[in-house]
């Protein structure tokens, strides 16, 4: 929705927003190559920043100011790690005790036996490190999510206070999904990726040289043999993943193919019924649907097949780790005890790297994502408000435009060298082909774009020395395309002035013939509008949107053909109430319907981006011009029929 079609008088923002998942996150056990919601340890394929390093240390900034917290919870990481990883060696010495007091009593030694006490106290130790490692971790994850949160709420606000500085042109431009996928979504991303995977990013590192370590403590000959493993678990993931991505692809394919024509069908309903498409419909959607079927199965399945091969290869250096291990204590070279440890640690050891290649993936994404939300930041803003803006304390409502040029690029003019005078309480109407610049004129008084030549004026003033709030504060606008937010009936008509009473907003009913209808309503004015506003009729919406306008009072008025989607009834009632609404203000009137502005004090005909005819309604028709032209297409059904 346009600024324009929020602008109602003193338009702010109504309540509301979208929130979407993020693209995907860490999966399960394995190496997380594959793309697309699939298997075990198989995740979306990373979208990939045009500059990864410049957007890196750009997101990086926003860390720094929380230098001290990041440091307590990379220290918290590391000391619930290595108290983690300490654990399977003190438990293989339980382990090395509880044999060789078993081994000695079967040898008949005198007074041999299990030492339970030692054994106690060496349960009592893992005891012990297990709670700091758990308090460690939680509270590494308690400040993480302070930290990141934090800088998410600070990233949220800058880029809602940048939107509230775009200019007009921006959300012209581009999908309005777009923009909010970069608020809600790719903003989300960040978050999680804060919150989780940095430091899931540094417990995996710790991890990964602890247990190496560890294990060359143990055993170098035995850490050889785990390390060996390694390529053959990578030659797994290069057989199987290429497979399961094109199926992936084609699954996600089919899925936006499906989305698209459920929410099609979904809109078009009425459509597809009144033409009896009902059973195309259902054709269409069953061949997306097995598409998407037969896509995902096999990739479910090929995906699938990763754990199991990885388990194969994993169960490979068990077995040899064992038969080595066993030998090795045949020989009296270590102890039984630092078997099981090493085992414990070969397991350890393919998590991490499993953990790593997922956060790669994952921070891929989030750098994506991340410069998506900085590309929003860095798009020109607004011209910068006036340092010393005037003030109009009573204005009158004279309006001029001195030769003034525009263009939406720089180098097509639309408008080019546009004088107009329009004296305080006037009503002005608009008229020309689609396409004349009837709406560009008004986006330029409301300052919705900037000129690229001559000047605006009202009461003598430029427009360009005035805060946009004010300036806007003196434009009331009813559209065609009626806005109403979540919210009461009461709600939306005072939206028009802050702090209005009840007693102004039922007047404003008053005067906009809506008091009545809004009344007829089980609640009144407590009627809740639901998204559509789709429990009132359009004209009804109509009324309330004037009821605003009325409320706001504002010296000028701006209607864009507000009656030209109800019927004849429901257009008397909107006129009646609009011409109750221009009474003693300066107005602007874009027309289609030439019936509407007979009355009109001055007609402005408008062509390619040029006022080529102007006078009252009766002058225009003796010249016999292109308004003329106009009137008669419509009302005596001539064949010199142009669009208007």
């Amino acid at each position: 929705m346009s600024e324009q079609q929020r602008m109602t008088q003193g338009g702010g923002q109504a309540p509301g927003g979208a929130a979407s998942g993020r693209p995907g996150g860490p999966g399960g056990p394995g190496f997380g190559f594959g793309p697309g919601r699939g298997g075990p340890g198989m995740m979306g394929p990373a979208q990939k920043a045009k500059n990864f390093k410049g957007t890196l240390r750009r997101l990086i900034g926003y860390l720094k100011p929380h230098r001290l917290s990041l440091g307590l919870v990379l220290a918290a990481a590391v000391l619930s790690t290595v108290f983690s990883i300490v654990s399977p060696k003190i438990m293989g010495n339980a382990t090395t005790k509880l044999f060789e007091g078993m081994m000695e009593k079967l040898k008949g030694i005198p007074g041999a036996g299990i030492d339970f006490g030692y054994i106690g106290n060496i349960l009592l130790v893992l005891a012990g490190l297990y709670i700091v490692s758990t308090l460690f971790s939680y509270l590494q994850q308690y400040v993480m999510a302070g930290v990141s949160q934090r800088i998410v709420y600070d990233l949220r606000d800058e880029v809602n206070r940048k939107l509230a500085k775009l200019p007009l042109k921006y959300f012209d431009a581009r999908p309005h999904g777009d923009t909010l996928s970069r608020v809600s979504g790719d903003i989300e991303t960040i978050s999680s990726t804060l919150q989780q995977s940095l430091t899931q990013l540094v417990t995996s590192i710790v991890t990964l040289v602890g247990v190496v370590v560890m294990m060359l403590t143990i055993s170098p000959l035995m850490t050889l043999i785990v390390v060996a493993t390694l390529p053959l678990s990578f030659v797994v993931i290069r057989l199987v993943t290429p497979r399961s991505q094109k199926h992936f692809r084609t699954m996600q394919q089919s899925l936006g193919q499906l989305n698209g024509h459920v929410e099609e069908m979904y809109t078009g309903h009425p459509i597809v019924k009144a033409y009896g498409h009902e059973q195309k419909s259902v054709d269409q959607f069953n061949a997306v649907n097995a598409r998407m079927y037969e896509a995902a199965w096999r990739s479910q399945f090929i995906s699938g097949t990763i754990m199991p091969l990885m388990n194969f290869v994993g169960n490979l250096g068990y077995v040899l780790v064992s038969v080595v291990g066993g030998i090795l204590v045949m020989k009296g070279t270590i102890r039984i005890g630092d078997v099981q440890a090493f085992i414990s640690y070969s397991r350890q050891f393919s998590m991490p790297i499993s953990q790593t290649a997922q956060i790669a993936n994952i921070i891929q994404s989030t750098i994506a994502a991340a410069e998506r939300v900085f590309e929003l930041l860095d798009e020109p803003e607004e011209a910068a408000e006036p340092q010393t803006p005037a003030v109009l304390a009573e204005p009158r409502g004279e309006v001029r435009f001195e030769h003034v040029d525009f263009g939406y690029k720089e180098d097509v003019r639309l408008i080019e060298d546009m004088n107009l005078q329009v004296e305080p309480g006037q009503t002005v109407a608009i008229v020309g082909p689609t396409g004349a610049g009837k709406t560009t004129l008004i986006n330029l008084l409301m300052r919705f774009y900037e000129l690229n030549g001559g000047r605006i004026t009202i009461d003598g003033v430029d427009i360009t020395s005035l805060r946009r709030a004010d300036l806007r504060g003196l434009l009331g606008m009813v559209l065609q395309d009626t806005w109403l937010f979540n919210g009461t009936i009461r709600d939306n008509i005072a939206y028009g002035r802050a702090g209005a009473t009840e007693e102004e907003v039922v007047a404003a009913a008053k005067a906009a013939y809506a008091d009545h209808f809004i009344r007829t309503l089980p609640e009144g004015y407590d009627t809740k509008l639901n998204e559509e506003a789709s429990n009132i009729s359009q004209g009804q919406k109509q009324l309330l949107t004037i009821a605003r306008a009325i409320l706001a009072d504002p010296p000028i008025l701006i209607l864009d053909e507000a009656t030209s989607s109800v019927d004849t009834r429901t257009e008397a009632h909107i006129q009646r109430a609009m011409n109750e609404l221009m009474q003693g203000r300066t107005s602007f009137v874009i027309a289609h319907r030439l019936s509407t502005i007979r009355y009109a004090d001055l007609i402005l005909v408008m062509n390619q981006g040029s006022v080529i005819e102007q006078g009252t309604h009766d002058e225009l028709l003796k010249a016999g011009g292109f308004y003329a032209d106009l009137y008669e297409s419509q009302f005596s059904g001539g064949a010199r029929s142009r669009a208007v």
